[in-house]
């Protein structure tokens, strides 16, 4: 069980590295000087762009990181 557990905390710290690294910057200037006028449009259909999939993949990554975190404290000796 203890091996088990490692593994999966191993895994899921990779994975949560991976979509954190692979997200873009969020630096206002950056976003308006490239996108002016336009930003309207893509904020209404952020639901479905990679961004906002990564954003939740981090989300569920990082919850699961926590939750495995106080779980091998707690069991594992």
């Amino acid at each position: 069980m203890n091996i088990a557990l490692t593994i999966i905390y191993i895994l899921v710290a990779l994975f949560l590295t991976v979509v954190v690294l692979s997200q873009q910057g969020k630096d206002p200037r950056e976003a308006s000087a490239v996108m002016g006028a336009s930003s309207s449009f893509f904020s209404k259909n952020k639901g479905a762009t990679i961004d906002s999939m990564l954003e939740k993949a981090t989300a569920v990554a990082a919850v699961l990181f926590v939750i495995l975190s106080v779980v091998m404290f707690v069991f594992v000796k």
